[in-house]
Parts: structure tokens; sequence; C-alpha cells
């Protein structure tokens, strides 16, 4: 303890200092972090066919088909794979 103060003035300094903490770590790191999950899944709610995309794994492609948790990804002349929506990275800009 430090000189002068008693044992319930450490404690409840000591919780003070806790609760600014985790407040200062949920607006930092929690809530943007939500607010950009919120942002994707937007994105990944508002494909449609046709959109070109980036996969989180760098996959350059278009949407051809879409499903309820997968899309169906056209990567070259005759090559499709099936990707979760979730492995959208980002739509590809038009140039």
């Amino acid at each position: 303890m430090f000189f002068g103060q008693t044992a319930s003035q450490t404690w409840t300094s000591s919780l003070m200092f806790l609760v600014a903490f985790f407040a200062i770590f949920y607006f930092l790191i929690i809530l943007p972090r939500k607010k950009q999950e919120k942002k994707h899944n937007e994105m990944v709610q508002n494909l449609r066919v046709h959109d070109k995309i980036v996969t989180i794994g760098g996959i350059h492609g278009e949407v051809k088909k879409l499903k309820e948790k997968t899309l169906i990804l056209k990567v070259s002349d005759g090559a499709e794979i099936e990707i979760l929506k979730s492995a959208v990275a980002y739509l590809q800009e038009e140039d």
C-alpha cells in the first residue's frame, strides 16, 4: 500500500484502473473490428452474379452462381471453383 492510503482506497483505485483499461481496449480494438465485420458481411450479402471479386487467398474471378453459403467463381475460361462467401476479401474495382 502507498503511504497514507487505506486498503479500500487501494482496491478502489485498482478497480478504476482495470475498468479504464477495458474501456480503452473495447473502443480501440473491439468496436472498430465489429464495424469492419459488419461492413464485410453487408458486402458479401450484396454480391451479385458477374461481380468481380478477390478472395482472401488472392484469387481473382467473376461470380457465376450464388448459393446459400458458397459461390461459384470463374477464374479463367473453363475453370470454375466453389468457395465460401466468407472467403471473399473485396469487390474488384472496374478498370
